[in-house]
């Protein structure tokens, strides 16, 4: 056999998966309009679907229908949040992160500084080592930041990692997914109450908006 014989049938199964994506671009769809859109069969849809359902690629509703799942939200994830991430960095006035996890490590996705002189540099990129900090904690779902998540939506740390500095993380999950953590840092000096109390409420509502862009 030769090299050329034996990829044929991956690139013909990743044509196909490239070719059911992009009959989702449109919202969700179930197998038969799925095949009208792309010329296959439905039985080859539901094979294949199913087994993208399972690699989370897409997620299937209850009534059949397919949509993008949470793998196809994470790559879409920096456009979708950079402006919530300048929007919540405007209205609380602290540093705000973006970060995923990638196995044991916390990777900075976006970051927005504060105008203000004293505040925390860390550029896109930054590896944290789990589960350090807040983010880093709700990323690898400790059993204190998922019980503070439970019952405020979001989890904070004051000093933890950093001598004079605080923050406090939420969750962004979609389709029962974590994809990211959404991360204000405040140095204590310019606290008012802690992390949380004096933003949790505005951190809350910009993760679940990148959530609800991410799902739609």
């Amino acid at each position: 056999m030769t090299g050329e014989s034996a990829v044929a049938p991956s690139n013909r199964m990743l044509e196909r998966v490239a070719q059911i994506l992009d009959a989702l671009d449109a919202g969700p769809a179930g197998a038969s309009e799925i095949g009208r859109l792309t010329g296959l069969s439905i039985s080859t849809v539901h094979r294949i679907a199913l087994a993208m359902v399972e690699e989370g690629f897409l997620r299937r509703y209850a009534d059949g229908r397919y949509v993008h799942g949470w793998r196809v939200a994470r790559s879409r994830l920096d456009s979708n949040a950079l402006p919530h991430v300048l929007a919540l960095r405007d209205e609380c006035g602290e540093g705000v992160q973006l970060w995923v996890r990638s196995g044991d490590y916390r990777v900075c996705r976006l970051s927005a500084e504060t105008a203000h002189a004293l505040r925390v540099t860390l550029p896109v990129g930054a590896r944290v080592p789990l589960p350090a900090g807040s983010a880093g904690e709700v990323l690898a779902r400790t059993p204190r930041a998922e019980d503070s998540i439970a019952r405020t939506g979001w989890f904070e740390v004051i000093q933890s990692r950093t001598p004079g500095l605080s923050s406090v993380s939420a969750p962004v999950v979609v389709d029962g997914a974590l994809i990211a953590a959404l991360c204000v840092v405040v140095p204590v000096a310019r606290l008012r109450s802690t992390p949380g109390g004096d933003h949790g409420d505005l951190l809350r509502e910009a993760a679940q908006r990148i959530a609800d862009e991410l799902d739609a």
